[in-house]
């Protein structure tokens, strides 16, 4: 069975039909019934074996899924190309291995001796859920790598996608049963691999090309084109269109082809990834805070339509923020039935001048947000005026100065930004509330049982039974995470309140330099701006907030409950560290870069992500990338993981 897997979903030449498939499952289905001693994980009667799953658990990478940064025009793809060459100097390019960029789901699978024992999505990039369930569930995928010269361990990262065809049986089958329709085949297909009931799951047909390298041990790979060659020795299926290319003008050769031909395949592609092949010259390009430097994403143009804007409608975000969207007469474009646009701020509809009535051109950007361009004909209809108040909650609606384009509700407990701030607030680098994901969120709100940030802290058992799929160990762990995040250092609260403008970092410097919320609460506009990371935008930002009587009255329930309201440096710990300005590179074992930072930060130190003359040190993990030499080259002080759990400790 193992072979016939690899001839249908790697080389794509099956020898036997569909009808003698299904009765060689049964016959080793009947085998492992009768001798069940020698039934093994990896058999293919695995990914038969539907259930409930009790929920997915946070799974940390090796190796950091970074996203890809994006160009939209060859002219850009040029500058890429001439940024990677400057870099190498006298040294050419080892060639480029180029690939379909496949609009779906980004996967991460762990062999430890050629058994698959995780899979799991891409998440932050640091950390992802578990759904090893679901993905053995997906055919294209070996449970075990064919036994050519496999590696002690690798991550081996691809895309979960879902071809158009199953795509359409799908909704076809969800119009019929009344259910909610998906908008494509990447919504279809990241909602499957994230259902609960594995025997779903495989009725969904999923589908899998791999396309990248993470961290792995017990191989030589020099190159991309070798990992995709070797790859297919294993038997895990790669897209069969990826090529080497020797030059640029190949690579753009290959844009250009697949774009006029971008319909050919039976599954959606957006764009072409193009790679170095070297994967020495890869480590020496490394990595910027969010991609590879040694990767680009070229995205085919946006596809465009015309149709009626029936009416302009308000939108509300997590932060306040009110974003106008046009309510279209539905219009196909690019495969997708789109009926809403937006229109991203007033100035753009003034700038614009749409109307509610007028003809309008929008178009798919980056293939997935719809967005109006122009007007095609303007049929005199009545204008939009700008907001006064919150259409949600009547709340006061302020633009922050002159020169700003957003309009924001400032009120904290807006029940239409409620559900995204609460996300927000549990989310793990704010205050860490495991088992309050999305599903959970949607229903305590939908329930009244949760109507701003404290109620939090009133639940009890019997709310939290009311919730689908809470049973008794599920409740108790989400309550025992919500009493122990009140006990986070005040820092990890001022960014879980979302305040404007205060990310991770401004909330550390605040905490360390007011020490208390009391302190915070009262501070004067002048004494914000006197600090130096602060400013005089945040420090409007913070009175503002601070000065609503609802945010008043959330702060003094917080206090009533028992919350840390306090932050605290340790004097002795932070001798090492205080004063310091620290850069990482490479994947440590014992922490993720975010638990990494903060650890510096509430040491007294700074975390940088540019490595300068006034860098005090270099900590570097497994596949140190381009900051290491040039910490070589300033002559900064290296460290490695060891010494800096010493530091530490």
């Amino acid at each position: 069975m193992r072979h016939h897997d690899y001839l249908y979903y790697v080389l794509s030449q099956p020898e036997v039909s569909d009808r003698e498939y299904d009765e060689l499952m049964l016959q080793l289905k009947g085998l492992e019934e009768k001798y069940p001693q020698y039934k093994t994980d990896d058999s293919p009667t695995a990914r038969l074996s539907g259930g409930i799953l009790a929920g997915f658990k946070a799974v940390k990478h090796k190796q950091k899924m970074f996203s890809l940064g994006n160009t939209y025009s060859l002219e850009e793809l040029k500058e890429w190309d001439e940024r990677v060459s400057k870099w190498f100097g006298s040294d050419e390019v080892s060639g480029y291995v180029v690939e379909l960029k496949i609009d779906g789901l980004s996967a991460n699978l762990t062999y430890e001796k050629g058994k698959l024992v995780i899979g799991a999505t891409r998440g932050d990039g640091e950390t992802g859920e578990d759904v090893t369930g679901n993905i053995k569930t997906i055919r294209a995928i070996p449970l075990s790598l064919m036994e050519k010269d496999t590696p002690d361990f690798i991550e081996i990262r691809g895309e979960v996608y879902m071809d158009e065809k199953d795509f359409e049986i799908l909704n076809k089958g969800r119009k019929k049963a009344g259910d909610v329709l998906f908008a494509n085949t990447r919504n279809a297909a990241s909602g499957s691999l994230k259902l609960l009931d594995t025997a779903v799951v495989a009725k969904r047909r999923l589908n899998f090309f791999a396309h990248s390298l993470g961290a792995y041990k017990g191989a030589q790979i020099l190159s991309q084109w070798e990992f995709l060659s070797k790859l297919k020795e294993w038997g895990v299926r790669t897209n069969p269109n990826s090529k080497l290319c020797k030059n640029l003008e190949e690579v753009i050769g290959y844009c250009k082809a697949w774009q006029e031909k971008r319909d050919k395949v039976t599954y959606d592609i957006d764009g072409v990834v193009v790679k170095i092949n070297s994967l020495t010259q890869q480590k020496r390009l490394g990595f910027t805070l969010k991609s590879p430097r040694w990767a680009v994403a070229y995205k085919f143009p946006a596809r465009q339509a015309t149709t009626d804007v029936l009416n302009i409608i308000i939108d509300v975000g997590r932060t306040g923020v009110i974003t106008p969207v046009a309510e279209l007469r539905a219009v196909e474009c690019g495969g997708v039935i789109i009926r809403h646009a937006t229109l991203h701020n007033f100035d753009e509809i003034k700038r614009l001048n749409i109307k509610i009535g007028d003809r309008v051109l929008i178009e798919r950007a980056g293939d997935v947000i719809p967005k109006v361009v122009k007007v095609q004909e303007s049929r005199g209809g009545r204008e939009f005026p700008s907001p006064k108040i919150c259409p949600a909650c009547s709340g006061k609606v302020i633009k922050e100065k002159e020169g700003e384009v957003a309009y924001r509700c400032i009120n904290p407990s807006c029940p239409a930004q409620l559900e995204r701030r609460l996300l927000h607030f549990a989310s793990r680098k704010a205050m860490d509330i495991e088992g309050m994901g999305e599903a959970a969120v949607s229903q305590l709100v939908g329930l009244k049982l949760v109507k701003n940030f404290s109620d939090i802290y009133k639940l009890k058992e019997e709310d939290l039974s009311r919730l689908d799929l809470f049973k008794d160990k599920k409740v108790k762990n989400l309550l025992a995470a919500i009493r122990k995040s009140k006990g986070n250092p005040l820092s990890r609260l001022i960014y879980a309140l979302g305040i404007r403008h205060i990310g991770e970092k401004a909330a550390f410097v605040l905490a360390k330099q007011f020490k208390t919320m009391g302190n915070l609460l009262t501070a004067k506009k002048e004494k914000l701006r006197n600090i130096y990371e602060v400013g005089p935008v945040i420090a409007e930002s913070i009175v503002d907030y601070f000065s609503q009587t609802t945010t008043k009255r959330l702060i003094e329930d917080f206090k009533e409950s028992g919350f840390n309201l306090k932050e605290s440096l340790s004097e002795a710990k932070a001798a090492a560290f205080l004063g310091k300005r620290v850069v990482f590179t490479g994947g440590l074992k014992g922490y993720s870069r975010f638990e990494a930072e903060e650890l510096v930060r509430r040491l007294g130190g700074n975390s940088s992500s540019e490595v300068s003359k006034g860098t005090d040190f270099v900590v570097t993990g497994e596949n140190p990338g381009s900051k290491y030499d040039k910490a070589k080259k300033l002559g900064v002080r290296i460290i490695n993981e060891t010494e800096f759990s010493r530091l530490i400790a």
